[in-house]
């Protein structure tokens, strides 16, 4: 197959949307597929555009293994200062800059499939129009709920009316794509609820490489845990990710002010965002907590093996309009996890099966987990292999894959 991948996030971007769909278009280049994406320079989650990319620039480069993916960049403007506007801004941007190259290479490449991926649904408008000019079918996958969570998460003033419309224009734009999917059943569920067709809509889930994250040998010497001037008695709690405002990282930093008597316990904080420097404001005189920005891909591995334990918080008001995507890795790793979840949620149910779950916006009840599993290495052994199973069994990255090649492939040869 001819595949044009359009999303704002891609490769080099270590965390998040850019991380999966650089691994996808590898993986279907790999497999003899002729891939193209039209994207932005990365900028995620750090909010800026690195050295050797440039904000206001198109161009074009060879990316992966064997320069198979060909690579357009798009210009997008990335605020110093990350508000609704802002953002909103940002995202109109890259939409603006990128629709007269999708529509290109589009109509004169005439790809098989349109793979789109939101966020941001600020492209559809381009993707459903070049789609119809080309004849060609457009897939969208929803990685988050992105209208939702502007609501729900307060990043968004306004009154019903603006809410109204918003979700409107959402469920007037998901009716018009030949197929939508997105990465949880409960998140599936929710596009039937926007008004798509069951027969049209797919589960294409998040993935990890297992064998790139295996489990590895308790006290087996570890370069972050001798940074930290650790001992094998000494509990670390990891968290390492995207910092922005729909973690609820605030509850990991409460509960460390909770256990501050435990001085064996300690946190690792690793990752970058829009919410970092409010955040380690927040935790200025926890001596329990470090910082680290984000490692390199290379280093993942024993990055989350340094872990004693595996932390992810998630907002209440954020439960089933995303899926944190670093579950996968954490299950991968062979240890143990605790998370804050509803327990009828996506991540609550994952908990559920191969973690510890608590409810969500209590930091008591975190650091009350957290004590209750740095006193009990046989525990966190158990819930280790248990996460470890689960990832075997449900997130392997060539059973995903392949299943989504067949979709796709069954929709090229429907056009």
């Amino acid at each position: 197959m001819r595949l044009l991948l359009y999303g704002i996030n891609f490769r080099p971007e270590l965390t998040g949307v850019g991380k999966y769909s650089g691994e996808l278009a590898d993986w279907l280049a790999g497999r003899g597929h002729g891939v193209e994406v039209v994207t932005a320079p990365p900028y995620y989650p750090e909010w800026r555009v690195p050295a050797g990319y440039r904000a206001w620039a198109w161009r074009q480069e060879r990316d992966g293994p064997g320069n198979r993916v060909r690579v357009w960049r798009c210009p997008l403007w990335v605020p110093s200062r990350v508000r609704t506007m802002t953002r909103l801004v940002h995202l109109a941007s890259f939409a603006a800059s990128s629709a007269v190259p999708l529509l290109w290479r589009t109509v004169v490449g005439r790809p098989d499939v349109l793979l789109v991926v939101a966020p941001t649904l600020a492209i559809a408008p381009a993707a459903l129009l070049a789609g119809a000019l080309a004849r060609v079918p457009v897939w969208l996958h929803v990685q988050d709920f992105e209208v939702d969570a502007m609501f729900q998460l307060g990043m968004a003033g306004g009154g019903g009316r603006l809410r109204r419309l918003a979700h409107g224009v959402e469920r007037w734009l998901l009716a018009r794509f030949d197929r939508v999917g997105s990465i949880t059943p409960n998140m599936v569920a929710r596009l039937h609820q926007k008004g798509v067709p069951p027969q049209r809509c797919f589960e294409f889930p998040n993935w990890v490489d297992l064998d790139r994250v295996r489990p590895r040998p308790p006290g087996e010497p570890n370069r972050y845990r001798q940074q930290l001037g650790l001992s094998s008695d000494d509990v670390l709690v990891l968290y390492a990710g995207n910092m922005g405002e729909k973690q609820g990282l605030e509850l990991v930093i409460d509960a460390a002010r909770a256990l501050r008597g435990r001085t064996r316990i300690r946190f690792l904080l690793v990752g970058d965002g829009a919410a970092q420097q409010r955040l380690m404001q927040a935790a200025e005189g926890l001596e329990a907590i470090a910082w680290l920005p984000l490692q390199p891909l290379e280093h993942l591995e024993e990055l989350l093996a340094s872990a004693d334990l595996h932390v992810l918080p998630q907002r209440a008001d954020a439960a089933d309009l995303v899926m944190p995507s670093k579950l996968t890795g954490m299950f991968a790793s062979g240890r143990a996890t605790v998370g804050t979840a509803a327990a009828d949620t996506q991540l609550g149910s994952a908990l559920e099966a191969a973690g510890c779950r608590v409810e969500p916006g209590n930091a008591s009840a975190l650091a009350s987990a957290i004590s209750a599993l740095a006193d009990d290495p046989a525990r966190r052994l158990a819930l280790g292999a248990g996460g470890r199973a689960f990832a075997e069994q449900k997130l392997g990255r060539e059973a995903i894959l392949t299943g989504f090649e067949v979709q796709l492939q069954g929709l090229a040869s429907n056009r």
